[in-house]
């Protein structure tokens, strides 16, 4: 199964769209808290690993080919249950395209695969 990383709707998350009074007029914000969502702060930031796996049975007419889903840590993935796993919510949809076309790949390279690269 391939993995990858992409765009996610944000809104599958905990999160609230909110307007809020800026400077000269209102600002429309979007609220994600970090606990709630697992999120992670760094040095440089706040983190939200992300991991995609590839649609083993893709829906008729669509040229998406991962899901995107929440990655976390192997002490907290060890802390969670089989069901909390399963019921994380699919935060966006991948597509992998064949360079110069608007095509989805169809015959990806898969980690251990034979391919023409040296690395």
């Amino acid at each position: 199964m391939s993995r990858i990383s992409g765009k996610i709707n944000l809104m599958n998350l905990r999160a609230q769209l909110r307007m809020m009074k800026g400077q000269e007029k209102d600002i429309e914000c979007l609220i994600i808290p970090i606990s709630a969502n697992k999120l992670f702060k760094g040095d440089k930031g706040v983190y939200l690993d992300l991991i995609g796996f590839e649609i083993e049975k893709p829906i008729e007419g669509s040229k998406d080919t991962h899901l995107v889903k929440q990655s976390f840590n192997k002490e907290i993935r060890d802390q969670m249950t089989n069901d909390e796993l399963m019921a994380l919510p699919i935060l966006g949809n991948l597509r992998i395209w064949e360079s110069g076309t608007d095509e989805p790949v169809s015959n990806m390279n898969v980690e251990g695969e034979e391919n023409d690269f040296p690395w």
